[in-house]
């Protein structure tokens, strides 16, 4: 079983040898020599929680920066989706690598993933060590949306990376996907033990368009025909009143909150109060490269603490709190057994260069690392117990 050792490293307030043996943190208090263990010198470094993002489209990458500036709905309907109409497999697998590296080096090891062309992003996370949940993309009317085929190969699929990826049903949003495939998404991934990962009260059209259309709002129709549930990781859910926050509280539903997307699309503001009020699960997420621009999960903690205190409250979510929906939260929403520097869990960690400018002086190591620092402060990242940055 391979072990590595993390030498000198500052872990809650002291320097500590840390263990880690196959996948997991085997002991925060190692001795400075153990035999036959791969030794990392973190002397003058800190060790943190790696990042889980729980909301992205990774292969658009390739749309970084090619419509800016414009309401979601214009955009999707005139630049995105023609453009992805001539994407191929190649190029979905390149968008992918060039996510994956960027994630990488801002410190996520996870991603949430919701586009086409599936197999080749799995090959991309295989080779590169992340993990991911890879969604199986359910629209009515895009040339690369689920068929038949794609429902087999979840049946007969296997995981080559030994629990690292899993599938997840993806049903893009309420206003292209009708109710009865919305119905069938939920049926037979629960059928098959797999999330449900969907676009959520992201705007007032939505809104405005599902009044019309169905009576009431979205959230209400999504819970009236049974979708919601436990198993449930919803984006954005910007345009939420009490009701519905509590509806989504009570169902156990995950909110994948996106706050660089939603204010470049002019979506609005994640209303905070109302959902830590109602004891919602909140976990954080970048959106597409096409949306936010970059795929910085640490750059997503500092807009979503500044954007919550903007309202009046500095109190309002703090950089602890926002530090676990980047962290301990998103991991726990998929069942992945990481999160936190402790004895047992899977070693998912970064190791944060302290000499760096930016982490100067450290009276607070989180608050450092969610208001002050970039992707240069980060030294290592390891996944799985593995290094890969």
């Amino acid at each position: 079983m391979e072990r590595l050792l993390l030498k000198n490293v500052l872990h809650d307030g002291r320097t500590r040898n840390i263990l880690i043996e196959g996948k997991r943190f085997k002991d925060l208090d190692a001795p400075a020599e153990v035999a036959e263990t791969q030794v990392v010198d973190a002397s003058g470094m800190a060790i943190l929680p790696a990042l889980y993002n729980t909301h992205t489209h990774a292969a658009m990458t390739l749309l970084r920066g090619y419509a800016d500036d414009m309401p979601l709905q214009a955009w999707l309907q005139d630049y995105i989706w023609p453009f992805e109409d001539k994407l191929t497999p190649e190029d979905v697998m390149h968008g992918s690598e060039i996510a994956i590296r960027e994630m990488v080096q801002s410190g996520t090891v996870f991603f949430n993933d919701m586009y086409f062309d599936i197999e080749e992003t799995i090959d991309v996370v295989n080779r590169t060590g992340m993990r991911a949940a890879i969604g199986i993309t359910v629209m009515e009317n895009h040339s690369k949306t689920v068929t038949e085929g794609k429902k087999e190969f979840i049946r007969e699929w296997q995981d080559p990376t030994g629990g690292r990826i899993r599938l997840v049903m993806a049903p893009h949003a309420i206003y292209t996907v009708g109710e009865r495939k919305l119905r069938d998404c939920a049926a037979f991934a629960r059928e098959h033990g797999m999330l449900l990962h969907i676009h959520l009260s992201e705007t007032v059209k939505e809104v405005e368009d599902c009044l019309l259309e169905h009576g009431t709002t979205p959230v209400r129709y999504l819970d009236r025909i049974g979708f919601l549930g436990p198993d449930v990781i919803a984006a954005h859910c910007v345009h939420v009143d009490d009701e519905e926050a509590a509806i989504l509280a009570e169902r156990g539903v995950t909110i994948s909150h996106n706050p660089c997307s939603n204010m470049k699309l002019g979506s609005g503001v994640f209303p905070y109060r109302r959902m830590m009020q109602a004891g919602c699960r909140v976990t954080l997420g970048t959106d597409g490269a096409s949306s936010g621009n970059n795929l910085d999960l640490r750059e997503a903690m500092k807009f979503a603490a500044l954007l919550a205190k903007a309202g009046g409250d500095p109190e309002l979510l703090p950089a602890e709190e926002v530090f676990r929906w980047a962290t301990r939260s998103g991991a726990e929403a998929f069942g992945i057994d990481a999160g936190a520097i402790a004895e047992g869990k899977l070693a998912d960690c970064l190791l944060i260069d302290l000499s760096d400018i930016r982490m100067q002086p450290c009276h607070h190591l989180v608050s450092n690392f969610v208001y002050s620092a970039d992707s240069r402060c980060i030294s290592h990242v390891l996944c799985d117990g593995r290094i890969i940055l």
